[in-house]
Order: C-alpha cells, then sequence, then structure tokens
C-alpha cells in the first residue's frame, strides 16, 4: 500500500483542481492520499466525488502557524469540518491572508514592479470561491513582470521573510492548533520540520515539539522531498523518542513543485497508528 499524506490541489496554492490531483495520484500508484490544502477544507468534496474503486481520500488541511517569529505547518486529519472554534480560526487565516496578499501587491508596485491584484486573483482563481490566496501566487505573478527568473527566486529577492515585501500575517500557536485539532476529534502531524521561515532559524525547535506533543501531536514528517538524509535521520529519531509516528509525503503542488506525488510515502502501519484515534470524520473510499 502506497500512501502520501500531504498534496495541494488550486483551492489553495497548488496548480490543478482536486479531481485532477486524485487522478494523478492513481497514476502514480497511490493508494492513499491526503488532500491538505492551506487553511482550507473546500476541495474535499470534489476530491471525493473523484475517486476510482478502492481508492481512499484522506480529508485534511495544511494549518499556518507561527512561533517567534517563524512559520510552522500542521497537518491535520479526519477532523469535524463543522467544529466551531476550528472552522472559525480556519476563516480567520484565509481572510488574513487575502488582507496580507493585498498589502504586499501594495508594496511590490511602491518597488517598481507592475504586479496587480486583478492579476494575482486571476492566477488564484476564484478567491471567495476557493477561500485562498497566498505567496504562490503573488510570486508567480513576479515572474510574469520579470521581477524574478522564478517562484523561488520571487521569494527570495521579494515576499520571503524580511524580504523588501514581505507582511507579516496572522497565524495560530502551534500547540493551541495541536489541541484545537484533537478537540474536533482530528489527529495531526507536524510538517516539514526543517523547513521552518523566519527569525533565523532553520527547523523547528525541539522544545516547540516536546509541547506539541505533549498537546497530542500524533507524528512528523520526517521523510519531505526537502529534508536531506541527515534531517530525515534527526526527525525519525526526535519521533521514536517523542513516542510519535513517523510519515512521509510528497507536499505536492503539482507544476510548481514539479509533479511528484507519491515520491515520498508513509509506512502503511504508521498510518494506521496516526489515524486510530480519529474520530471527527472518515476517510473517504472509493
Amino acid at each position: 500500500m502506497r500512501i502520501d499524506l500531504h498534496s495541494h490541489s488550486s483551492v489553495s496554492d497548488g496548480t490543478e483542481p482536486p479531481a485532477a490531483v486524485v487522478d494523478r495520484a492513481v497514476a502514480a500508484g497511490l493508494d492513499v492520499l491526503a488532500l491538505t490544502d492551506h487553511d482550507t477544507v473546500a476541495g474535499i468534496a470534489e476530491a471525493a466525488a473523484r475517486l476510482p474503486s478502492g481508492f481512499t481520500l484522506v480529508p485534511g488541511v495544511e494549518l499556518s502557524c507561527a512561533h517567534q517569529g517563524s512559520t510552522v505547518h500542521l497537518l491535520g486529519y479526519l477532523f469535524d469540518p463543522q467544529h466551531p472554534e476550528l472552522t472559525a480560526e480556519l476563516r480567520r487565516i484565509r481572510d488574513d491572508r487575502v488582507v496580507r496578499a493585498r498589502a504586499m501587491v501594495d508594496r511590490l508596485r511602491a518597488e517598481g514592479l507592475p504586479v496587480t491584484w486583478e492579476r494575482v486573483r486571476a492566477i488564484a482563481g476564484d478567491v471567495e470561491g476557493r477561500d485562498v490566496v497566498g505567496r504562490p501566487h503573488i510570486a508567480r505573478a513576479i515572474v510574469e513582470v520579470g521581477g524574478a527568473e522564478d517562484v523561488p527566486d520571487a521569494f527570495d529577492r521579494w515576499i520571503g521573510a524580511d524580504k523588501p515585501a514581505h507582511v507579516a500575517r496572522y497565524a495560530l500557536d502551534p500547540v493551541r492548533a495541536v489541541r484545537l485539532v484533537r478537540e474536533a476529534g482530528g489527529v495531526c502531524v507536524l510538517a516539514h520540520p526543517a523547513r521552518s521561515e523566519g527569525g533565523g532559524t532553520t527547523a523547528v525547535p525541539d522544545e516547540l515539539v516536546e509541547r506539541m506533543a505533549e498537546a497530542g501531536l500524533g507524528g512528523i514528517e520526517a521523510d519531505h522531498p526537502s529534508h536531506d538524509d541527515a534531517e530525515r535521520a534527526h526527525w525519525r529519531r526526535r519521533a521514536e523518542e517523542l513516542g510519535l509516528v513517523v510519515t512521509g509525503s510528497s507536499d505536492d503542488h503539482g507544476e510548481l513543485t514539479g509533479h511528484r506525488l507519491g515520491c515520498s510515502t508513509t509506512d502503511p502501519d504508521a498510518y494506521a497508528a496516526l489515524v486510530a484515534p480519529a474520530t471527527g470524520a472518515a476517510p473517504h473510499v472509493g
């Protein structure tokens, strides 16, 4: 069984609609896929309607969190999508993304780049319907007007932490985020912990991971395309020390990352242990 627990569609900052993500997952030989768009579950219904017989979709989300000025991402799975407090926080994060994105466009224009809000919206799709507009959409607009060579370069030059057009945004405290997902009947995994942004840090601090584990964290995404062998070994060791499962995922964003569904996968026994405590929702099975 091949299991990928981290993917994105055009509902957030992927490049393909949820149904197409499912099609690609099937073509990649996967048996289980989690759709984890940023701060929204708006793509789950479309993805679930596309499932072939025997294929499993795990409904999920990638929650935006922050700790001491650095970004921390939490993957939540199988929670009640109607849980009032979690739903309210997701809405607040999405709303602030739009405010932040507009402010970044204003800063880019002040720096002389002819990026427009209308074009960012067009790249993101229907913002109101899809709920999420993010920095990758702005980065693609920057590339279009010649302000950067590619999306990573746009982050490095303009919209990454401490860059000229960067604007801070609302994000959850990671420990509170873990508790919210657990209260909503879900389970959660710390995403790509060696990829923390901002504040001069390069990884999620061990003391924070320990507090997240105490709050109910279920696993650590040690096997991620951005992690080198040493980082994977470190986070596997930390997961074992804290009694957490190890997951592997592609964090696929379609063309933005290169089509890579299934490049890292989760062991079936680890998957079973991770989802066992979930009571908020069930996987969709084709």
